[in-house]
């Protein structure tokens, strides 16, 4: 059987038919911090997905996903877990929520729609592929049209706008030789960049289409689907003359050329086969959901989702506008904090369609810390980059990311526990007046320099406009080989400056952060 994974892991080198589950862990250490059961169960059941690939098709086929449940709090980790697994095998991923289905009969999307959006993921996925082995050739054709454009192998008399054009093609004898020369220049200059402001005219698809209104019992995402296939055909397709730049056209152009080099039959074919072998279908807010026989309101539909969930979890088959799709090979991986229920108010025969279940844990103060600093694009490290566009170096001290983790675990202890999520509030708050003041720092002129070549906290003499704070800034002047640079450097005590007495009211913090 074809194994549809990448050849290689991001970073490692290792082929992913050939990674251990340690491996996978240690691969999703990079991006998630702590929770390592729930990296366990997902990396097992990657593994198990590979081994399978590996079996006789008789015996493959009988060999079901392991389907998971992740029972914890919002913030924890449970959405990126299995996102950057998604990333790791380059599967077709799908996050929805369940909250967002309703019962056959209702108003609203039904859970068929699931397959059919990763279908459409899966050939997004196929056809990027694909335009990237044809990358070359589309480009060669689009410069050889874009060159027939500029200088047309038979010149007429209706190119106006061309005369130097003409004249470098005429002024020599009408020879083959001669004609390929001063196309050859062309495409040197063209190659160098000096003609991309030349406007050219090109024949473009008209996208407006004629708008009517249409009565049926479909719904609105099966029509949607249908109209697509049947306006192109039934009204023609029209073009039209556009006027563009040199270098835009030649990014329609390739696009054009990808489109006509790629064989879409090909690319449905193998997206399809990738959805039923490797798909992973992320579903989130189970827990709203579930209810039991015997409720009224609401409840009611809420069990009649899960029974429309069932038989799509337990492998069925699909109506696609791409054919039928098989689920009985996509992993499912249900997600939800079940404060108000429990993974037993499920109906029994959909959690018995979920045999594992891992219950994340509740994010400490130490997890907080790693969180702010050691993932690959770190909330602080982000903070950095986007500081340094404008020109400032930004550093935190150790104890100011401790003091960050501890303002955030307890505001989750005293309101409510919006876990990994309450860093971003805290962290917007420390950083709000220096993001604020960033480019007039630049602009202003550079304050004396003390003994030591380093500058304390500056701060104007009037509080600047739009400033909502009278915090000093933290800003250093340092000496380098260079010369001097500006460097903020936040640390504890202006941690407490800007947090702690929204912490300190309860009632302002449940609003602020």
């Amino acid at each position: 059987m074809a194994i549809y994974l990448p050849g290689t892991a991001e970073d490692t080198g290792l082929a992913l038919d050939q990674m251990t589950p340690r491996e996978i862990v240690t691969e999703l250490d990079k991006y998630v911090v702590g929770q390592q059961a729930a990296k366990r169960a997902v990396a097992i059941a990657l593994r198990n997905r590979m081994r399978r690939q590996k079996l006789e098709p008789e015996l493959a086929e009988e060999i079901m996903p392991k389907n998971i449940i992740m029972i914890g709090a919002t913030g924890v980790g449970k959405t990126e877990i299995a996102r950057r697994l998604a990333k790791l095998t380059n599967s077709p991923f799908l996050k929805v929520e369940a909250s967002k289905f309703t019962e056959v009969g209702y108003v609203g999307r039904d859970v068929e729609s699931i397959v059919r959006d990763l279908v459409e993921i899966a050939i997004d996925m196929v056809r990027e592929e694909k335009m990237e082995e044809v990358e070359d050739k589309a480009e060669l054709a689009a410069e050889d049209r874009l060159l027939d454009l500029l200088l047309p192998p038979t010149p007429g008399v209706s190119e106006p706008a061309k005369p130097e054009l003409m004249l470098a093609a005429t002024q020599e004898p009408e020879e083959a030789g001669s004609f390929e020369r001063t196309r050859e220049r062309l495409r040197q200059q063209f190659r160098e960049g000096k003609l991309d402001d030349r406007v050219v005219e090109l024949d473009v698809r008209d996208r407006n289409q004629p708008s009517f209104e249409v009565i049926t019992n479909q719904t609105s995402e099966e029509m949607d689907n249908s109209l697509k296939e049947i306006l192109p055909g039934l009204f023609g397709q029209r073009m039209k003359k556009r006027k563009m730049k040199v270098a835009e056209a030649f990014e329609y152009l390739v696009s054009e050329e990808e489109n006509r080099l790629i064989d879409m039959d090909q690319v449905t074919r193998l997206a399809v086969e990738r959805v039923e072998d490797s798909g992973i279908v992320f579903l989130d807010e189970i827990d709203k959901i579930a209810g039991r026989e015997g409720g009224h309101g609401p409840d009611v539909s809420r069990e009649g989702v899960q029974r429309d969930i069932l038989p799509i979890v337990e492998g069925t088959t699909v109506s696609t506008k791409y054919g039928m799709v098989s689920t009985d090979h996509i992993l499912f991986i249900a997600a939800g904090a079940f404060h108000v229920s429990k993974p037993s108010d499920l109906i029994p025969e959909l959690q018995g369609r979920f045999p594992i279940r891992v219950e994340l844990q509740s994010l400490t103060v130490h997890d907080f810390v790693r969180i702010l600093t050691e993932p690959k694009s770190s909330l602080v490290k982000q903070a950095i980059a986007l500081l340094e566009t404008e020109g400032l170096k930004l550093e935190f001290t150790r104890e100011a990311i401790e003091e960050m983790a501890q303002f955030a675990f307890r505001v989750n202890e005293t309101t409510e526990n919006i876990g990994a999520r309450r860093l971003h509030t805290i962290l917007e708050r420390v950083l709000d007046e220096i993001s604020f003041q960033a480019p007039d720092l630049m602009k202003s002129p550079r304050s004396e320099s003390t003994d030591e070549g380093i500058v304390g906290e500056v701060q104007a003499s009037s509080p600047q406009p739009g400033s909502t704070s009278a915090t000093p800034l933290p800003v250093v002047e340092r000496q380098t080989a260079t010369g001097s640079e500006k460097v903020i450097v936040v640390d504890p005590e202006y941690v407490r400056q800007q947090v702690a007495s929204i912490v300190k009211d309860q009632d302002l913090s449940r609003y602020i952060l």
